[in-house]
């Protein structure tokens, strides 16, 4: 056995001064996970080859990180949205929260019954325990006047559940967002996460100069400066757009919402102080596409080319058709090939038609209101599919809704008001150009 000991011996030193480094640092890892404490390894270099070794010892507190934690409870904390198809059980498994009693309660609790389960678009946020049982939930709405929420807590107590219920203000605060079209401004919009609502704000403010349905032209570009209703720094909802900005085929359109002292209401006015709001809207709908102008064309049902007296608008069923402008409903029924139609008279001679309606919501002899829903969009009468036919006539006579809607009569800041409306616009535009130029950045 002798040899054998000397020959490994041997082997060891040689190996030792041909790779003191590496020799070395297996001994400091070897010493490190068996001994549970620190080595530290001085330099080998040739120089200092013959150096004494110096060992550090630590005590290191092998203590688990579970075991650390044991004695502290979990708690889950999760936030969504109520759903129309919500029932207390899918609510809270959505929230991550296994609860019958919970849900039992949910169930049969007044509030929840008229305000959370089966109403879409609530605030919840969500406590639970580490059992998954519910220990505190919170629900948040917008209250009718528009300037308040409510806030309804239900939480977990010794003796089953307590819930309250409080009323705060809004706090409004201010966002902005700017995009580019490719295809539409909906997906525009949708790209830039601006919500349908300032979507729909936007073509309703800029109808009266751009064609949505014709007139939008890839690389357009718009930006937008918003209110958000907040509670308890969530946000419960947008609110009025403030200002915004649109380049449609290289020209630039501005607004700015403004309301004179004392005034009832306010508008959007451009900024040399014109309103925007023009007699008539562009349009009927808030937003589609226009299938037919006011022009010659082929009639699909009667085979003849005739001359087309109104605008035809493709749309699904039920889409709601507003008046274009104040009036006066003259007729509210079925009519032949209009089959179920609204027209209502304006000042001056003029009357507007809405034709092929799947429902009616306004009665002959009704006052009507700028934007107010006449009915829905079908497919009644002759009709080879749902769509709005929509005609403009002065004294009798078809004109074209387009350039009626463009050629009505604008308003302008009066004034008393010019010089509160320069002051008021200098500072919107401000906020306009940091809009234009905010960066969306997105986690993927």
């Amino acid at each position: 056995m002798q040899p054998f000991f000397s020959l490994w011996a041997t082997r060891l030193q040689n190996s030792f001064q041909t790779h003191p480094r590496r020799i070395m640092a297996g001994v400091a890892f070897a010493f490190s996970v068996v001994g549970g404490g620190a080595f530290a390894v001085a330099s080998l270099d040739a120089g200092v080859a013959n150096m004494p070794l110096r060992q550090v010892v630590e005590t290191v507190n092998t203590r688990s990180l579970p075991s650390m934690w044991a004695d502290q409870s979990l708690q889950l904390f999760r936030s969504d949205l109520t759903r129309s198809s919500d029932t207390a059980d899918s609510l809270l498994a959505r929230l991550g929260v296994n609860d019958p009693q919970a849900a039992a309660y949910l169930r049969n609790a007044r509030t929840a019954r008229q305000q959370l389960i089966g109403h879409a678009g609530r605030m919840v946020n969500l406590e639970g325990d580490a059992e998954h049982r519910l220990t505190r939930l919170t629900a948040r709405w917008v209250n009718e006047d528009g300037e308040s929420f409510t806030r309804w807590i239900l939480e977990r107590s010794s003796d089953g559940f307590v819930e309250r219920q409080e009323t705060a203000s809004l706090n409004v605060g201010t966002r902005m967002g700017n995009g580019t079209i490719q295809s539409s401004l909906f997906a525009a919009t949708d790209e830039a996460d601006i919500p349908d609502s300032v979507a729909s704000q936007l073509a309703d403010i800029f109808a009266g100069d751009i064609d949505f349905h014709r007139a939008l032209r890839k690389g357009d570009r718009f930006a937008v400066v918003y209110e958000s209703l907040e509670a308890d720094g969530e946000v419960l909802r947008t609110g009025r757009v403030l200002s915004a900005e649109f380049v449609n085929n290289g020209k630039t359109h501005q607004a700015f919402w403004f309301k004179e002292a004392g005034a009832k209401e306010g508008g959007y006015y451009s900024a040399d102080g014109v309103s925007l709001r023009r007699a008539y809207l562009a349009s009927p709908l808030a937003f589609s596409r226009m299938t037919s102008g006011f022009k010659m064309r082929f009639h699909p049902i009667l085979q003849t080319w005739r001359a087309h007296l109104g605008a035809d608008y493709a749309a699904p069923t039920g889409t709601p058709v507003r008046s274009v402008g104040q009036g006066i409903v003259d007729v509210a029924g079925s009519q032949g090939g209009f089959g179920n139609v609204v027209m209502v008279k304006h000042a001056n001679g003029h009357t507007t038609v809405y034709a092929h309606l799947s429902r009616i919501n306004v009665k002959r002899g009704q006052s009507v209101m700028q934007g107010q829903t006449l009915g829905l969009v079908g497919a009644t009468g002759w009709a080879t599919g749902p769509h709005l036919h929509f005609e403009f006539r002065v004294n009798g006579q078809h004109k074209d809704p387009l350039t009626m809607a463009r050629q009505s009569v604008t308003l302008e800041v009066s004034a008393a008001a010019r010089e509160q409306f320069k002051r008021h616009a200098a500072i919107a535009k401000v906020d306009l150009t940091a809009a234009a130029s905010t960066q969306i950045s997105r986690v993927e």
